[in-house]
């Protein structure tokens, strides 16, 4: 006959295996959850999350003498936010003027310039429409894009009237767009709220998921409202090594500020 002591001891350990077996059980339902919650998010809204292209010309001086021209295609991601065609993207991917100013802030008489030539919107089924941006925003690292031409068609947009909210540590499923080598098919991720910035404005610090190739990107709560955008935020001349610890990190810009410069944009023709 085991002595009483032992039976406690066993009953304990089992009570406490039991404690950590249903723990494990409740994590992995709480993310087959949000799993679940993100691919519903992503099949509903995937066609709002769009490619541009954009050909520019860029051109770099020193002390007033051009040192170097060229010409160049690129894709960014962005997303469409109203059905009429209007397109919001991360101003810093669309016009890199910005960027390469702040990197060679402590370089006088340094100086970048960039003529857009030529703007597409392409669609989640392949068809590019032309277009051009239409407004801009430094502060927020925002530009809005539309059609040239009125379209006869709606398009699938995500709304930004009805504004998600989220709290640190608090999930949410980030929409992308990939490039090419995948036939630029839409995929989800994952991530967390790591920070939110109170000053000098209201910003969301996204988790690792958020700083990989999003720019442009919609961002999401699990309940499938729109928490924001991700833009680059940067402090002049302080982008150097182009690094949070040195002046620039991507974040969320909160919905409520997206649609405030939103409703500035020149309606379509």
């Amino acid at each position: 006959m085991k002595p009483r002591g032992a039976r406690v001891s066993g009953r304990l350990a089992l009570a406490m295996a039991t404690c950590v077996w249903l723990g494990l059980c409740a994590g992995g339902l709480r993310a087959d959850d949000a799993a679940a919650r993100g691919r519903e998010i992503l099949g509903k809204w995937e066609k709002s999350v769009i490619t541009l292209r954009l050909t520019m010309k860029m051109r770099m001086s020193a002390e007033g003498r051009q040192m170097q021209e060229e010409e160049s295609t690129q894709e960014i991601r962005a997303t469409m936010i109203d059905p009429s065609g209007l397109v919001v993207c991360s101003l810093s991917e669309a016009d890199p003027s910005q960027m390469f100013a702040a990197y060679m802030s402590e370089e006088e008489g340094y100086k970048w310039e960039v003529d857009i030539t030529a703007v597409k919107i392409r669609l989640a089924d392949g068809k590019e429409i032309p277009a051009k941006i239409v407004l801009r925003d430094k502060d927020l690292d925002l530009a809005f894009v539309r059609p040239t031409e009125k379209q006869a068609q709606a398009f699938t947009a995500i709304s930004l009237s009805d504004a998600g909210k989220a709290e640190v540590l608090d999930d949410v499923v980030i929409l992308n767009r990939l490039g090419e080598v995948v036939n630029r098919v839409a995929s989800a991720v994952l991530d967390q709220i790591a920070a939110i910035a109170q000053k000098p404005r209201m910003l969301y610090v996204p988790g690792p998921n958020g700083q990989s190739n999003a720019l442009g990107c919609p961002v999401f709560a699990l309940d499938g409202k729109l928490v924001g955008i991700l833009v680059n935020r940067v402090v002049s001349g302080g982008a150097a090594s182009m690094s949070e610890d040195s002046g620039m990190l991507t974040v969320i810009l909160p919905t409520a500020d997206v649609l405030e410069v939103a409703n500035q944009a020149p309606q379509a023709q």
